[in-house]
């Protein structure tokens, strides 16, 4: 094993599910599809379908990361996912400044955004100094 996966076996963390970042990114994909589903229908192909489609990214990108072996394959796609989140809170606040939805939901989503990137942020440094 290498100094990543030493790092994260000796963390209890067998696969991808055991990362509190991916765990994060699950119940945003959750929140998403929550506060989307009362979009106008008009939007469904638009707003609605990105929004979706960052917030999947997400955990799917942090997955893929995780399942690959070299320490800068795992970076691109952890930076992919941090990009993916950097587009759904632009979404989010556009669907809040058309009225899609109310204040509060939004902010409740922008706290989770935040506290999701700084996880993410951790895990890409952390990653990027396992290479050694």
């Amino acid at each position: 094993m290498r100094g990543n996966e030493i790092a994260i076996v000796s963390q209890g963390i067998r696969d991808f599910q055991d990362l509190e970042v991916w765990q994060r990114g699950r119940q945003l994909v959750l929140m998403t599809y929550g506060l989307t589903d009362s979009f106008p229908a008009s939007e469904l192909y638009g707003l609605t379908s990105q929004m979706r489609r960052a917030a999947v990214s997400v955990p799917a990108n942090i997955a893929e990361g995780f399942g690959r072996y070299h320490y800068m394959d795992r970076v691109k796609f952890f930076l992919n996912a941090r990009g993916s989140l950097h587009e759904l809170k632009s979404h989010l606040l556009l669907a809040r400044a058309l009225r899609f939805a109310d204040e509060e939901p939004v902010q409740a989503m922008r706290v989770h955004l935040e506290a999701l990137s700084v996880k993410l942020n951790n895990l890409i440094a952390t990653t990027r100094k396992a290479r050694s």
